[in-house]
């Protein structure tokens, strides 16, 4: 496995048995992936409840009373 098969990959490094073990990246590319994970979370969870009926204010107050 060469650098150049990872192009957001600053340095590699590689376990005894030769496998990548970590991978050095810039901050900027590391708060771009987290974002990135961040906003697939947030959409999975707009999926599972997009079916739902909306609350009003007070449906939501009480709802979260009985939590």
């Amino acid at each position: 496995m060469k650098i150049e098969d990872y192009p957001l990959a600053k340095e590699l490094i590689f376990d005894a048995e030769g496998n990548i073990s970590q991978v050095i990246l810039d901050y900027t590319d590391y708060q771009y992936f987290l974002e990135a994970i961040e906003d697939r979370g947030l959409l999975l969870a707009m999926g599972e409840v997009k079916n739902e009926k909306p609350l009003n204010l007070q449906q939501a107050l009480a709802e979260l009373e009985t939590e």
